[in-house]
């Protein structure tokens, strides 16, 4: 069960910080990261090397967009593939200018049911496409943001358990608050609490996906993500699998060479 946090204008370093799991059946080909579009603007992030989309894009305006399917036991072949979404997001100099046009642009029927974050230095949206004719937009307040694969809303012990590892995030800098954030997305801890209803008739989360890093057999944490969008270049850390035992190696010179400061 994918994982995406959101941290959006509440720490004095860095007004964007995304934390992010992608998890994904392992027989599955995908590159964690890689350059997705070479200007207009840059852009890097995960890569499904099957349907040719990804799961979270970062471009060099600091605008990040990343995606979490609702469960689709029987997903209809004929639809579009969800990995389109960020990118699509990504491909603007603002995330307010990017959902006003993937509103006019993109119906929820084309597509698997699925919710996404964006956001930049000076905003962050929930994107919702589960349904209705037109793709459902929330602006979020300044906070910490938790998206799974379930409702925005709904409840859930998973998001509870990252909301208070990350209630004091906004007094770390520097390597602290990275170590913090990278700690987070490897824990294997499963929460108690409401967590496996999926909202999805017949569908039944196993337990094991409740945890931040999943290890179920032929599925799991495929790649681990951290973006930090401040005054400079945007920066970025990917894992080339699980990140309880894969390092987060920085991938930032995919834009230019250079580092912008934590803290």
């Amino acid at each position: 069960m994918c994982l995406l946090i959101a941290l959006s204008r509440c720490h004095p370093s860095a007004p964007l910080i995304i934390a992010a799991n992608r998890d994904e059946w392992l027989a599955r080909p995908a590159s964690s990261c890689a350059l997705l579009q070479a200007a207009g603007p840059c852009i890097v992030g995960g890569k499904d090397e099957l349907a040719g989309g990804t799961w979270l894009a970062l471009n060099e305006h600091g605008v990040c967009a990343g995606l979490t399917n609702r469960p689709s036991p029987n997903r209809d072949p004929g639809l579009r593939s969800r990995g389109e979404l960020p990118l699509a997001l990504a491909r603007h100099r603002s995330a307010r200018e990017a959902v006003d046009a993937f509103v006019t642009a993109h119906r929820p029927s084309d597509y698997g049911p699925a919710w996404l974050l964006v956001g930049d230095a000076e905003a962050l949206f929930l994107i919702d496409m589960t349904g209705g004719d037109a793709p459902g937009v929330r602006a979020l307040a300044p906070g910490l943001h938790v998206l799974e694969n379930r409702a925005f809303d709904a409840p859930s012990a998973k998001a509870a358990a990252v909301r208070a590892r990350l209630r004091d995030v906004a007094l770390l800098g520097g390597d602290a608050l990275h170590a913090r954030l990278v700690d987070v997305l490897r824990s294997h801890d499963v929460p108690d609490g409401p967590g496996d209803d999926s909202g999805v008739p017949g569908f039944v989360r196993p337990r094991e996906t409740e945890a931040n890093c999943v290890h179920a057999g032929p599925y799991g944490t495929r790649a681990a993500t951290v973006v930090v969008v401040g005054t400079g270049a945007p920066r970025l850390w990917c894992s080339d699998g699980p990140p309880c035992t894969h390092p987060l190696v920085e991938r930032s010179a995919l834009f230019v060479e250079g580092s912008l400061p934590l803290g």
